[in-house]
């Protein structure tokens, strides 16, 4: 641990591997990161964890059809570990299309519009039969931004959620194989985060999660609350912040004590011609890469940038060639898991504070 700092260094311990910590979890949704294959995550990104969404691969192919199949690690030919999500944040999001209640979330399905019910224990249940090595319990996830009472009602009825689905876990599928873990709620009011921590303190799980950041508000915002929620999270358990952040972030959380973090836009940026590079970021549909030479990044050792020029990839994505994003994406990933391993290298080596320093992003 960075005395100077939060940041700290650390191996979680699963059933699929070891994952050297802090590190970035690329989001494969639908049981796939988009634009890549297993292979490219396996062996030029060395990616020791992935994300999947209970929420998705509930509605499509359905938690019975992948326990059928040998679960999501045989269904995705996924050897190492795998978190999943309750799928909260998703049905939260489809707003018009969900009622809450205590007992869970009745919502309709953006495919079909068939109705489901999602409650504490049944996301547990999902999430078991997919097989994952970490699951998350369902909370609930507040837009930005909410009332004190309204973020307060939300906070506790999320305590009572991760009371139900912990038990739960502990009866059907505690087995020392996976772990799960309860998701600090709070809105961004100092008093409810608090609150809320303390309580889901009670349950002693095996890690604990940040959630209900990255749902519109400024920055600081997110940095504040994580700051003011880790100290309270026991030292010798894993921190997981949901959903953030930029490049230029994620050194940031580190210095703040958290311990694993994923985020969409590596890939969805990747998608849409925007690539991270030591030096900042490219706009690779602009004019000025029309004839450039040089790689994405001449410090970047992945495939991408190991065999292909600005130039060409410029032309793949003016063309809509499928292959850019496939490119784009390994890119992009394997910027956002450098930047990982960096950040532990410095933590192991007691440079953490010159490496903050040197990225502009030390704490208030």
């Amino acid at each position: 641990m960075c005395a100077a700092t939060g940041a700290r260094a650390g191996v979680l311990h699963t059933s699929h591997g070891e994952i050297e910590t802090p590190v970035f979890m690329p989001v494969g949704t639908q049981a796939a990161v988009k634009g890549i294959l297993a292979r490219d995550l396996l062996g030029d990104l060395d990616a020791k964890i992935i994300l999947g969404n209970t929420y998705h691969l509930y509605l499509r192919p359905g938690h019975e059809t992948v326990r059928k199949l040998g679960g999501l690690h045989r269904f995705m030919a996924w050897p190492r570990a795998i978190l999943t999500d309750s799928g909260g944040f998703q049905v939260f999001s489809l707003d018009a299309l969900r009622k809450v209640s205590d007992e869970g979330v009745l919502f309709r399905s953006h495919l079909n519009g068939d109705p489901h019910l999602f409650t504490p224990e049944s996301t547990i249940d999902v999430q078991l039969a997919l097989g994952s090595d970490i699951m998350m319990v369902l909370d609930e996830c507040l837009a930005y931004p909410a009332s004190h009472e309204a973020a307060r009602v939300s906070m506790r009825r999320t305590v009572a959620w991760a009371r139900a689905a912990v038990a739960h876990y502990r009866r059907h599928g505690m087995d020392g194989m996976r772990a799960c873990f309860p998701i600090v709620q709070g809105s961004m009011y100092p008093d409810l985060r608090r609150e809320c921590t303390e309580q889901l303190l009670e349950l002693e799980a095996e890690g604990y999660a940040i959630g209900g950041l990255s749902v519109g508000e400024p920055r600081a915002l997110s940095l504040e609350m994580t700051e003011i929620t880790t100290p309270q999270l026991p030292r010798e358990k894993p921190r997981y912040v949901m959903g953030v952040g930029m490049p230029e972030e994620l050194p940031q959380y580190v210095a703040r004590g958290v311990d694993m973090m994923d985020c969409v836009l590596p890939s969805r940026d990747a998608r849409n011609g925007r690539l991270y590079t030591s030096e900042g970021r490219v706009s690779i549909k602009q004019a000025q890469y029309k004839d450039d030479p040089a790689p994405v990044d001449a410090r970047c050792g992945c495939y991408t940038c190991q065999n292909f020029s600005r130039a060409y990839l410029r032309h793949l994505f003016l063309a809509g060639e499928i292959s850019y994003a496939t490119l784009a994406t390994l890119h992009n990933l394997r910027r956002y898991l450098d930047i990982m391993r960096e950040i532990r290298q410095a933590i192991l080596v007691g440079k953490f504070p010159e490496y903050l320093k040197a990225a502009g992003s030390g704490p208030r």
